[in-house]
């Protein structure tokens, strides 16, 4: 028989109550939408630039990715909802407080326009399927000529979609470790990340590979910078965000936080990146990867730990 002293009277393990109702699906559906947010924005904006030559896959080929990643993250959304025939009520208001009516509504005008996007570059991406109804080959050459205007519209609603992956978690008080103003900037930063990789390993010329090799380095350090930041900024806080930071470091998600997010998520792949852009031979797609895995990682660790944390005191 083992004897436990409890020197408290609240969060008594196996006899109070625990609270846990965002399982996988939520987790998978915040990394897909912001890997759709991260393809989109570089399509739109190598698209503004008039790069698009130059760099094919960012706006041609990984977009088809798009339409399909936030197609199967709203389906896990769909499929985590108790009450799944009253999700058309978040459609009746607008709310500009509410994170969730910021998503929904962003959700319902980007996701069309995605399939939209691909749907331009059909003769190109599939030559040898040509249409066969006149009306859609008018339709595609009418969003073709109007593929800059999408491009525009792109860039800022990917922003606000990267951005609301992590404003959705920071807007819940109750919890401290998802309670801080980091994790709109970070989920961003981390979906541009996994974009920019993605890009990556379906790009065919060295000259693509070679700048969003850069660019995800960049993204890599920059996300670096926000996660010391966070932990930084729990580690200046109160008891309860102590304790908060201590479920990544030491604690039970230490392993899964620094192992696959920090070590092989971000600085494995920084490093190969790095050793790429000065010449080694380094299979790009690697670090490809291993962003992309970190940046699933990040978000199940996150929901899955924010979710213990509480305000006790």
């Amino acid at each position: 028989m083992q004897e436990e002293l409890f020197t408290s009277g609240r969060n008594l393990p196996h006899i109070d109550p625990s609270l846990e109702i965002w399982h996988w699906p939520i987790s998978l559906y915040l990394f897909l939408g912001g890997l759709a947010a991260g393809l989109l924005f570089f399509a739109g904006l190598i698209t503004v630039l008039g790069k698009e030559k130059d760099y094919p896959a960012a706006v041609k080929y990984a977009s088809i990715i798009s339409p399909i990643a936030l197609t199967l993250g709203l389906l896990a959304l769909f499929y985590d909802l108790t009450h799944k025939f009253y999700f058309w009520r978040l459609y009746t208001t607008i709310r500009i407080e509410s994170p969730m009516s910021w998503g929904a509504w962003v959700l319902l005008i980007i996701t069309p326009i995605s399939f939209l996007w691909v749907f331009s570059y059909y003769s190109e991406i599939f030559p040898k399927w040509q249409l066969k109804y006149e009306n859609l080959n008018k339709f595609e050459k009418f969003l073709k000529g109007n593929r800059k205007n999408m491009a525009y519209a792109l860039i800022p609603l990917s922003i606000i979609l990267g951005v609301y992956t992590g404003i959705l978690l920071s807007a819940f008080n109750a919890r401290p470790l998802w309670n801080n103003a980091i994790l709109g900037p970070l989920f961003l930063v981390s979906g541009l990340s996994t974009g920019a990789a993605t890009i990556i390993l379906l790009a065919k010329t060295q000259k693509e590979k070679h700048l969003f090799g850069k660019i995800d380095l960049a993204l890599i350090v920059l996300e670096l910078g926000l996660i010391v930041h966070m932990l930084m900024g729990m580690y200046a806080g109160s008891e309860v965000q102590l304790e908060a930071m201590q479920l990544l470091v030491g604690g039970e998600f230490t392993m899964m936080f620094f192992g696959f997010v920090i070590i092989l998520g971000l600085i494995a792949p920084a490093i190969l990146e790095f050793l790429e852009l000065r010449g080694f031979k380094i299979p790009v797609a690697v670090p490809a990867i291993l962003v992309l895995i970190g940046g699933m990682v990040l978000r199940f660790v996150m929901v899955e730990a924010g979710q213990i944390t509480r305000y006790l005191y």
